[in-house]
C-alpha cells in the first residue's frame, strides 16, 4: 500500500497541475467507487475524510442545536470525539447527556437498556461507536440506530474500527451519518477516512475546511460531492490508495475478506483465553460483542490526569524491558485502566501467550 502510494505521489509532484486538472477526480471518482463496492454503499453518498475525527467534526460543526438541547454520548466514546461533542454544546448552551455502558459487560441488552434509558424528549442527537476504542466492544449498532430512529434521534456513527474488521453493509444499516477509517484494519495508508451521509440530509453538512466547492456552478456533481472532494491543495494520495488496500489484503488469504475476518476475531478470542487465564479474571464481555479487538479490566494504575498521548508506566516496561507493544489505556478515569489486545493477519498465539508470561510479573512490580 506505501508503494502504491509512493507511486501516486511521485506521479502528483512531477506535473501538479496535469495530475490535479486532468487525473484527479477521475482517480478519486474511482477510488470512491471501490470503497462504496466494499462498504456496500452508494458511492455518491460518500465522502473521503482524513480520518473518523474530522468525519465527526464535519457532521458536529455542520449542525445547530439551541439552548436546552441534549446530546448523547455513552462513556466509551473515543475521547476526541466526545471532545467535539463537547465544543458543539457549550456553542450552543446544549447539554451532553452520558449513557453508562458497564464494563465488564454481561449482554448487548446493557447497552441497549443504557443508551434508550438516557433519551429524552430533548435527545436531538446520539454519538455513538460501533466499536469502542478502549474496550474493543462491538455494540449492537443496528438495534441502536433503529430505537433511536423511533424516538426521533438522528444518529451519527463513529465506526472507526468497524470497516475491515466487520462485515458492514451500509446500504442495510442506513444510518444518517457514519464516518470510518480505512488506515486501521483496511491497512490503508494514513490519512484516509470517510463519511457517509444519508442523502436526505447533504445538503446541511458541510466539510471541516471550505474552499472551492462551495460557490462552484459546476452541476456535474452534487455540492456535497464538490466540497468534500476539494479542501485545498493537499495530498490526496492515501485518499487514492484504498483500493489498493482492499484488493491486496482481500488476495492475502483463500476466502478473501470474509476469512480474514473470521481469523482475526478467532485469535483475538484466543489471546483474550490466554491472558485472562494468566491472571485469573473472569470474561469481562460475551464474545459475540468482540470483533478484532478485546480489552481487559486490570488493576488501579498511578492516578493522574493522562495526556492526550499518554502511555501508561505498564505499557512502557512491557515495550522498554520484552520490546511488546499493546496500549494500556485509562478507562473510564484514572486510576482504572484497561489492556487492549488486536488480531491482525500478522499475529499468531504466541505473541498473545508471550504477553501473558510477562504481564503478571511486571503488574507485581508496578504494584509493589
Amino acid at each position: 500500500m506505501l508503494e502504491a502510494q509512493r507511486e501516486l505521489r511521485a506521479l502528483l509532484e512531477r506535473q501538479p497541475v496535469h495530475f490535479f486538472v486532468r487525473e484527479y477526480y477521475p482517480r478519486l471518482d474511482a477510488a470512491r467507487r471501490a470503497l462504496a463496492e466494499f462498504l456496500d454503499a452508494d458511492p455518491d453518498h460518500l465522502a473521503f475524510v482524513q480520518n473518523a475525527t474530522t468525519g465527526v467534526n464535519s457532521v458536529l460543526r455542520s449542525m445547530r442545536f439551541e439552548a436546552g438541547d441534549e446530546l448523547l454520548v455513552s462513556n466509551h466514546e473515543y475521547n476526541a470525539c466526545r471532545n467535539v461533542l463537547d465544543f458543539v454544546a457549550a456553542q450552543a448552551g446544549a447539554r451532553v447527556v452520558v449513557a453508562e455502558i458497564p464494563f465488564p459487560i454481561e449482554s448487548p441488552e446493557q447497552v441497549l437498556d443504557a443508551v434508550i434509558s438516557a433519551v429524552s424528549e430533548r435527545t436531538r442527537l446520539a454519538l455513538l461507536d460501533h466499536v469502542t476504542s478502549a474496550t474493543g466492544l462491538v455494540l449492537p449498532i443496528e438495534r441502536l440506530l433503529r430505537a433511536l430512529e423511533e424516538r426521533g434521534v438522528v444518529t451519527l456513527v463513529d465506526g472507526a474500527h468497524a470497516p475491515g474488521m466487520l462485515p458492514l453493509s451500509l446500504s442495510s444499516l442506513k444510518p444518517a451519518y457514519y464516518t470510518g477509517n480505512c488506515h486501521k484494519w483496511l491497512c490503508a495508508p494514513k490519512g484516509a477516512g470517510f463519511l457517509y451521509v444519508r442523502p436526505d440530509l447533504q445538503a446541511g453538512v458541510r466539510p471541516a475546511v471550505i474552499s472551492h466547492g462551495a460557490n462552484t456552478r459546476d452541476e456535474s456533481r452534487s455540492r456535497f460531492r464538490h466540497e468534500f472532494d476539494w479542501v485545498g491543495t493537499t495530498d490526496p494520495t492515501a485518499w487514492l490508495s484504498v483500493p489498493v488496500a482492499i484488493e491486496t489484503l482481500r488476495g492475502l488469504v483463500p476466502g478473501g475478506w470474509p476469512e480474514i475476518q473470521r481469523r482475526n476475531r478467532e485469535l483475538v478470542l484466543a489471546g483474550r483465553r490466554v491472558l485472562l487465564k494468566a491472571l485469573g479474571l473472569p470474561e469481562p464481555a460475551p464474545e459475540e460483542m468482540i470483533g478484532s479487538l478485546a480489552a481487559l479490566p486490570l488493576p488501579d494504575g498511578p492516578p493522574g490526569t493522562p495526556s492526550p498521548l499518554y502511555v501508561d508506566e505498564l505499557q512502557a516496561r512491557l515495550h522498554e524491558e520484552h520490546r511488546i507493544e499493546v496500549p494500556v489505556s485509562p478507562w473510564p478515569a484514572p486510576p482504572k485502566r484497561v489492556l487492549r489486545i488486536s488480531a491482525q493477519l500478522y499475529n499468531s498465539l504466541s505473541d498473545y501467550e508471550f504477553l501473558a508470561s510477562k504481564l503478571p510479573e511486571a503488574l507485581g512490580r508496578q504494584s509493589s
